[in-house]
């Protein structure tokens, strides 16, 4: 089986992983250690990592590291939220037995897949309080969203939590071929495949990130950069990006939902 090859983005050094065989990727202002792989050479965006945050990172993989000759499969997590291995979905995990649990080969179930997603959030619990505050507007087109869970749907969420009408927006400049397919998704789900974290081949890692940039790049001509204020909107392009990533990858891949765990690893 194609071996495996997993890229850590981090803004701050993860000493318990420095000698593990993740490849640690740094982004951000902090000075992390040499061997951390480095995103700011070559074409890259790093001057808006405020803005993409772990997608830094990935534009420029994309740019200056993928190769489309190899048949591996590379997969990409994030500082504290890390892949497992399938028999450890129900196991206690901390950092003292990480390294028995953390992903670090291809499993045998996925031998006919394409890709692999994190499991889903649900994000139909919002409470009542922050949906009388931030929901309101919602609230005014659709009052049954205030008792109906069904309706707290990721469109809900994004509103309520990344700016009003936001991704309304964003969706009106995708593509014809499924802008709306997209905007169906999010008025009609309740949970999504969470932090930008897949697992996949490289030809359609670069499907991904091609049909990604292309559509983040024109969202910059509406949204730009001055007044998205606070973390829940100055992080706007990697919000949209999750959101999008559970679409794209359920759509245009044969994919497998794969079980991740939340980890503090050096607190």
């Amino acid at each position: 089986m194609s071996k495996l090859e997993i890229y850590c983005v981090t803004n701050k050094a993860i000493k318990s992983l420095e000698k593990f065989q993740y490849k640690l990727c740094a982004v951000g202002k902090e000075n992390l250690p040499d061997d951390y792989i480095k995103c700011n050479t070559g074409d890259n965006i790093f001057f808006k990592e405020e803005f993409y945050s772990e997608l830094t990172f990935h534009y420029w993989f994309w740019k200056n590291k993928l190769n489309l000759n190899s048949e591996g499969w590379i997969g990409f997590c994030q500082k504290r939220r890390f892949w497992i291995n399938l028999n450890s979905a129900n196991t206690k995990i901390d950092k003292d037995n990480y390294y028995n649990h953390l992903l670090v080969k291809p499993d045998i179930t996925w031998k006919d897949k394409e890709s692999l997603i994190c499991e889903e959030i649900s994000v139909n619990n919002i409470k009542k309080m922050k949906l009388i505050k931030r929901g309101y507007k919602n609230i005014f087109f659709d009052p049954l969203i205030f008792f109906d869970t069904k309706k707290q749907t990721i469109k809900v969420h994004f509103d309520i939590h990344h700016g009003f009408g936001n991704l309304d927006k964003a969706i009106d400049l995708l593509e014809d071929n499924h802008r709306e397919e997209f905007r169906k998704f999010v008025n009609s789900s309740t949970s999504f495949n969470p932090h930008i974290m897949f697992i996949t081949k490289p030809k359609l890692a670069n499907e991904w990130f091609k049909n990604l940039f292309s559509w983040l790049f024109k969202c910059e001509k509406i949204f730009k950069f001055n007044d998205l204020k606070g973390y829940d909107t100055k992080r706007l392009y990697a919000y949209l990006s999750e959101r999008y990533l559970s679409f794209w990858f359920k759509k245009y891949t044969n994919y497998k939902v794969w079980p991740w765990r939340f980890l503090e690893l050096d607190k």
